[in-house]
């Protein structure tokens, strides 16, 4: 099986995405697409062949909301895998969380972003977002930083 990021599937893809902080909320798209279909996540995707992970996150942000974000900081990286129940989709991400600095503008929900909207910790909780998001929310709200895989 091939990807964008490997010729032949032997390990985990690179994803990166950018928690972008505006008064205190934070930007979120709800997806389209899978590995998280109809769930909200910080604006992101796959790293492409060659692609420095900076230059991705701030890519995958403009592709998805049209704000040209700057300043990208590693934030902290998860070991996403899942399997559906059916056995059918399989999939396993390294994820990088980027920090940027706001652009300010108003965010669009460009490409595979249905919906696009600023949401603080609390409302963010009761969304239907990845196990992953609840806890870089809980990383953001603490302070800490962890760049090493979870």
């Amino acid at each position: 099986m091939t990807d964008r990021n490997q010729t032949a599937r032997t390990g985990p893809a690179l994803a990166v995405s950018v928690a972008l902080e505006r008064d205190g909320k934070f930007l979120l798209v709800l997806r389209a697409n899978p590995p998280a279909q109809d769930m909200y996540a910080f604006p992101g995707g796959r790293v492409d062949p060659g692609e420095r992970l900076e230059d991705a996150a701030l890519r995958e942000l403009e592709e998805e909301t049209g704000l040209r974000a700057s300043n990208p900081r590693a934030f902290a990286t998860f070991d996403l895998g899942s399997d559906e129940p059916d056995a059918r989709v399989s999939s396993h991400f390294f994820l990088t969380v980027f920090l940027a600095d706001d652009p300010g503008g108003e965010p669009q929900a460009l490409d595979d972003a249905k919906a696009i909207g600023w949401f603080a910790p609390g409302e963010i909780r009761s969304l239907p977002t990845p196990g992953s998001m609840v806890i870089c929310m809980d990383m953001l709200a603490s302070g800490e930083h962890r760049l090493r895989t979870e």
